[in-house]
């Protein structure tokens, strides 16, 4: 029979840390540190498989519930308690863990076990009535909302008009009277809102949380959470149940979570939060505003040493930065989990520099310990150090960087604001699983209570967003849609600008700067140039974003997409008298016009890439492009212009096209008027010939877009080699450069063979690939792709990460055939995969030389390419 439940106690567990694809990360950190002999209480895993086995078909697999009481039975034996006895009672956690950690996503439930006859027993064992009432309406609390569907803020209330009624200020303040009376009206509570009253059978109890953490993994916020971290929809969490340790006992008891390092700055320093006389969800929940962890030392010595040892054991034992939760009974200390913990880009790059200086980890592991999807953080924006600002409050600097957005106060709002191009920070008095999507919408997240561990200090440093938390000065309304500090009002809408690594909120927008590449960073980076395969280049059209690219390690340009130096300034105007002509030699007159503008750009870009190869385009988009659409533009043109109005018009409906993407445009363009491609060569191989004079290294790749049949590109080339021919005789230089193509249409990576043997490189261009290979246009999919992605028809938008099974055939197809004619073809990508580590991760399988990104993606680039051949190893 299938083993489903694992046990751990005694110094002795079934399972180890190897197991996390079974007993999820949760489930195999605590088997890990009872074998180590770190002081955990002891439980059992139920295994991600009958997470499975049961969202399919609802029901447990077979032999699952028979094992999960005999793991009990061994509990009782083990904790010496007995599950449902008014005597002694055993009370246990209910917790999900699925293989990566998901703050917050799932459910959990604490002091399971109880009802009206054991919490008599948990009062007499304990000696401690108020304790014991205090865990029962905990459970009630947490039960109804995670089982029952009771929304928590209902029984906030109830406890709210009691400390009003009492004029106390702290849940702390509550006696044991008051809690029994609170119980009471939770019960009625729950008997209201669901018609039945809150069970009382322990084993029902215990059945119903297991069912309600396996439907959890399904639930909309860890849908959402798995969408944007890309985890797989099948792998399904782990169910630990665990005896109960309680932090609530008194002064000598609490909880506490921490990191065995800094997780926002990655400084090596015990970094943390623990509350006195509390459980665990008190200071993950952000309830209650936590203490520094140091504190723990004077309040209690003697724990806070033994956890300064296991934290070091543990760090040593994984060889990398722990996420830690801890509690303490009766000054016992007990730890409840042990995970890799979630850091910001910026830590994760100091430590795993550190670990490698340390001698902890080797060179490639620190490599694969930053993930190049979170790279993209460290090219975040931040305050510009010139400029002068005051801030009005301050909280805690939660997850680094700045941002700038106008202020909104719920998750929807964040969500259907950010739909409408808004930027925004979402502004809440604490966060929530459920608020999720409006934490991935918001540029940054800024919270009123909760501390450094907190749910939106975690997942905003998981998600590489700014956040403040902690910021008691801030006073928010949300009924009015305000929040207040001292006589300060700020309204949903109003600009303001947060500082995630200072902690200051200031009012209205305060200029960011782009970041740069430097120190440990940097060099993180170099050790991945020495293990990637791929090149990396950039797309790139104008000197000044070639010098950034190059600045962050580009090793030359994938793509320049001459258009665009169409639009600037005068030439618009040369272009469009180009396009108006009627005859070739008036044609030939206007481009004679554009090629002096041509030629400069060219040569701007080939200093900026001095050494390195410059694939350039010639002219793509349709001719329409080029001529104002409404009768009110081209009015304005005309009156600009001297050209009359009626002849615009004319020309604009002479170029219409139904469906211009597959219309006369790339090739089709050079081969119905090849005097504009012939004038773009003799600008490119002027401006080359011009700056190798000057001693610049120069190699260009003319690369003719939209081929589609061999002899397109044969006619093509002989007219690019004809003309590079005549300028380098001219000039008397000769100089080495390549002609091309971009394969972009279904036709052309199926006849790769036959287009190699006039095309010494191959570019893909996956956009337009993705576009015609799917039958998808990029610009109208976006009304219903998001459905597609939603429903798992595609896992991804194939138009962010590169259809493997589809686009990515033609993709390997074209290397394959290309190679099989032309040994030496090279070949790239240039669509916009070709920043992302997923699509990279292919391009490397399938032997590419490289990929091109856009400037600010190259960093993310090098890395990927470096964890793509890493993980081949």
């Amino acid at each position: 029979m299938v083993k489903y439940v694992y046990f751990f106690g005694n110094g002795k567990a079934e399972g180890d840390g190897s197991d996390k694809n079974l007993l999820g990360g949760k489930g195999a950190g605590l088997a890990e540190m009872t074998n180590l002999g770190i002081p955990v209480p002891p439980g059992f895993t139920i295994t991600t498989e009958a997470c499975i086995a049961y969202q399919k078909n609802k029901t447990y697999p077979e032999g699952m519930w028979e094992q999960t009481l005999e793991a009990l039975k061994k509990l009782e034996e083990t904790t010496k308690k007995k599950f449902g006895s008014n005597e002694n009672p055993l009370l246990v956690s209910v917790r999900s863990g699925a293989r990566v950690s998901m703050p917050g996503m799932m459910d959990t439930i604490l002091n399971l076990g109880l009802n009206d006859e054991t919490v008599k027993g948990l009062a007499t064992s304990s000696n401690n009535e108020r304790f014991a009432y205090d865990s029962y309406r905990r459970f009630i609390q947490m039960f109804s909302n995670v089982v029952l569907g009771v929304e928590h803020s209902k029984f906030e209330k109830l406890i709210s008009e009691v400390k009003k009624g009492k004029g106390y200020s702290l849940d702390t303040d509550l006696t044991a009277e008051d809690w029994k009376g609170l119980v009471e009206k939770f019960k009625a509570l729950v008997l209201n809102e669901t018609g039945k009253p809150f069970p009382q059978d322990v084993m029902e109890q215990l059945k119903l949380a297991i069912n309600a953490v396996f439907d959890s993994w399904d639930n909309q916020r860890a849908k959402t959470y798995r969408k944007i971290n890309k985890i797989p929809d099948d792998w399904g969490t782990a169910v630990n149940v665990v005896a109960m340790v309680f932090g609530n006992m008194g002064n000598d008891s609490g909880t506490g979570v921490a990191f065995t390092r800094n997780p926002s700055t990655g400084e090596k320093e015990f970094f943390g939060e623990f509350l006195i006389n509390a459980q665990g969800e008190d200071v993950v929940a952000g309830i209650r505003t936590p203490e520094p962890i140091a504190r723990l030392k004077d309040e209690m010595p003697g724990v806070f040493a033994q956890l300064e040892e296991v934290y070091k054991k543990l760090e040593s034992h994984y060889k990398d930065m722990q996420d830690i939760e801890f509690t303490v009974e009766k000054g016992v200390l007990y730890m409840l989990q042990t995970r890799s913990g979630k850091r910001t880009a910026r830590a994760a790059v100091k430590i795993a520099y550190d670990m490698y200086k340390e001698g902890l980890i080797d060179k490639k592991t620190a490599v694969l310990r930053v993930a190049p999807e979170q790279v993209d953080q460290l090219l975040h924006p931040m305050i510009d150090p010139k400029e002068k600002y005051t801030s009005i409050a301050k909280g805690l600097p939660a997850s680094p960087g700045a941002a700038v957005g106008r202020v909104v106060f719920t998750a929807d709002d964040a969500e259907s604001w950010a739909a409408k191009g808004e930027k925004v920070i979402l502004v809440r008095d604490e966060t929530s699983p459920e608020d999720i999507g409006g934490m991935h919408a918001a540029e940054g997240i800024l919270t009123a209570t909760g501390g450094m561990t907190s749910h939106a200090a975690v997942v905003a440093r998981g998600m590489g967003k700014c956040c403040i938390v902690g910021c008691g000065a801030i006073h928010i309304d949300e009924e009015e849609k305000v929040f207040t500090v001292g006589n300060i009002t700020v309204k949903e809408g109003d600009y303001i600008t947060i500082n995630g690594s200072t902690g200051e909120v200031i009012l209205g927008k305060v200029k960011l700067v782009e970041p740069e590449l430097s120190g440990e960073f940097a060099e993180i980076l170099s050790w991945a140039d020495e293990f990637r395969k791929l090149g990396v280049r950039t797309n790139s059209d104008t000197p000044h974003d070639s010098k950034v690219a190059r600045e962050f390690g580009a090793e030359g340009i994938g793509l320049c997409r001459t258009e665009h130096m169409f639009f600037e300034g005068d030439r618009i105007d040369a272009v469009r008298e180009m396009i108006l002509a009627n005859t070739e030699e008036e044609r030939r007159k206007a481009l004679a016009k554009v090629k002096p503008y041509q030629k400069e750009d060219f040569k701007g870009i080939f200093k900026a890439m001095d050494g390195f190869p410059v694939t350039i385009r010639l002219l793509d988009p349709p001719l329409h492009e080029f001529i104002p659409h409404t009768d009110e533009d081209i009015q304005k043109v005309a009156n600009a212009s001297g050209i009359p109005f009626d002849v615009l018009k004319k020309k604009r409906d002479e170029l219409h096209e139904f469906n211009p993407m597959l219309g006369h445009r790339g090739c089709r363009l050079g081969i119905t008027f090849p005097e504009i491609y012939e004038m773009q060569v003799y600008a490119i191989m002027e401006a080359a010939c011009e700056v190798a004079k000057e001693g610049v290294k120069v190699y260009p790749e003319i690369m003719i877009p939209l081929v589609g049949h061999y002899k397109e590109l044969e006619m093509l080339r002989e007219m690019t080699v004809r003309v590079a021919d005549e300028v380098m005789k001219q000039y008397g230089i000769t100089l080495k450069y390549l002609v091309g193509t971009m394969i972009e249409l279904p036709r052309a990576a199926l006849t790769a063979d036959e287009i190699a043997q006039y095309a010494e490189f191959f570019s893909f261009g996956t956009n337009d690939l993705t576009q015609t290979t799917l039958g998808l246009s990029r610009d109208d999919s976006g009304k219903f792709l998001p459905f597609y992605v939603e429903k798992g028809i595609y896992k991804e938008d194939p138009f962010v990460s590169l259809d493997v099974n589809g686009v990515g055939q033609l993709v390997e197809m074209g290397v394959t055939k290309g190679r099989k004619t032309r040994p030496d073809l090279k070949t790239g990508i240039c669509g916009e995969h070709g920043g992302d580590p997923a699509s990279i991760f292919f391009c490397h399988k399938v032997g590419l030389n490289y990929v091109s990104c856009s400037p600010y993606r190259v960093p993310v680039a090098r890395l990927a390419a470096a964890h793509a051949a890493l993980k081949q190893q």
